[in-house]
């Protein structure tokens, strides 16, 4: 995030009153270094306003002729709201968390209740979600060779390597990415990264994701959300990621996700041995998960450009799809709907800065207009599986981006997506003020 000091004072005041104390003097001359303070408090924010030209009701793909004159609706959001704080210890050792609320709300848990037969409750006043988004203590032996542990983001994709606002043009996310991969993608586990010349590079091994709550419509993405106060980690991923700088303005990315995500949930009843000690009949299913992404960023002058392209393969989907139909109860915090033995999203978009043709332009001002193409399948069936239209979009997006400050942006858009065969059409526009950078 880009860094904004609202307190440029702060820490040299507290160390002069520290400083009256003899037994502090000592600590807080280590605590504020020459250039950067080893206490950094910032964050970034979206507000939304979406009116959508098109019918909300759930059985607008099952009958779209008898929805297609329905009344347009409006929609007020705040996506993310997201605090962050990092403290420096010294001697290469650094801590990070990241809170993130998600639709300005709550989240809620499950329970099972074995008193009464093993039936799940939850209980939730508000949509949406409070998390802990990074949660993580790292050593740093070299600039080639830092490890990080704890709970981590998962850069797999454009969007989850810099899902902050101010990195696309967007109201909201990229639509593509943000439908077939968790995002943003975290996790708890161990990485190693670093950097080497025009080379950045992190792998890492996090707990894995869980098959049933793998969907037709998002693909993977429940995959990385658990319903519990802890997350199930009986199966391992793998990630990493390689971004090279062949000049400034240029930086291509290649990143990946690998592991098995059939058996990681709670209970593990599906796997192991009967009690005649024979296999269970689902044990043999892998449900195996593998990711290749590759993406771009491009800046120079007044342009801005950025593209990607991902595609996921799923082993077992078919089998996958008839265990979370027919053996998870109905009220299990799983979902129901079959999963797609691949998916795949391409995102490309530019924006040139208008300002810039003004000869006395200062830049201290930018006004961006842009255009977005997205393409996403979030269900590409296994031979024999059902077919659904509605889970191919394609979203052609065109709007305004106004940069009064370096951190703030005021962003307008309309965007028209076209689906298959006798579906609807799905035009919106969209409002949205957002904020990024650090504060002390």
């Amino acid at each position: 995030m880009k860094h904004i000091t609202l307190f440029p004072h702060l820490p040299g005041v507290l160390c002069g009153l520290a400083l009256s104390l003899p037994s502090h003097a000592a600590a807080c001359a280590a605590a504020v270094p020459d250039s950067l303070p080893r206490l950094r408090v910032g964050g970034y924010g979206e507000m939304v306003y979406t009116r959508n030209f098109f019918s909300d009701n759930i059985y607008r793909y099952q009958n779209p002729a008898r929805y297609a004159s329905d009344p347009s609706h409006a929609r007020v959001d705040l996506p993310h709201a997201v605090l962050n704080l990092s403290y420096d210890f010294g001697r290469g050792w650094k801590f990070n968390t990241e809170i993130e609320f998600e639709h300005g709300g709550t989240g809620g848990s499950y329970e099972q209740e074995y008193e009464e037969g093993g039936e799940w409750e939850q209980e939730r006043e508000q949509g949406g979600e409070v998390a802990i988004e990074q949660f993580w203590l790292e050593k740093r032996f070299a600039p080639a060779f830092h490890v990080r542990a704890g709970h981590i983001i998962v850069p797999v994709g454009l969007t989850n390597a810099r899902h902050e606002p101010l990195n696309y043009f967007g109201v909201y996310r990229p639509e593509g990415e943000s439908r077939v991969l968790p995002c943003t993608w975290h996790s708890t586990g161990v990485s190693l990264w670093g950097t080497a010349g025009r080379f950045r590079y992190e792998a890492m091994a996090v707990a894995g994701l869980n098959a049933l709550n793998f969907s037709r419509d998002n693909w993977v993405q429940g995959g990385s959300q658990s319903p519990f106060e802890y997350s199930v980690a009986n199966r391992l991923g793998f990630a990493a990621r390689v971004d090279y700088r062949p000049s400034p303005s240029l930086r291509l990315g290649l990143s990946g996700y690998f592991g098995e995500s059939m058996h990681n949930s709670s209970p593990n009843d599906l796997s192991g041995t009967d009690e005649l000690g024979n296999p269970k009949k689902y044990s043999h299913l892998r449900g195996t998960v593998a990711i290749a992404a590759l993406d771009f960023t491009f800046r120079s002058g007044p342009w801005r450009m950025s593209g990607s392209a991902d595609y996921g393969h799923l082993s077992d989907a078919a089998a996958i799809s008839q265990v979370k139909k027919n053996l998870v109860s109905n009220n299990a915090p799983t979902d129901k709907s079959f999963v797609g033995e691949a998916a795949y999203a391409l995102g490309l978009e530019a924006g040139y800065d208008l300002f810039s043709a003004f000869p006395r332009h200062d830049g201290r001002e930018q006004l961006y207009v842009f255009a977005r193409y997205d393409q996403s399948d979030s269900y590409i069936p296994a031979t024999g599986m059902q077919d659904y239209a509605q889970t191919l979009r394609r979203t052609l997006t065109a709007g305004l981006n106004y940069y009064p400050l370096p951190q703030i942006a005021v962003k307008a858009q309309y965007a028209h997506t076209w689906l298959r065969g006798a579906l609807n059409n799905e035009p919106s526009v969209s409002l949205g003020i957002v904020y990024q950078g650090y504060f002390l």
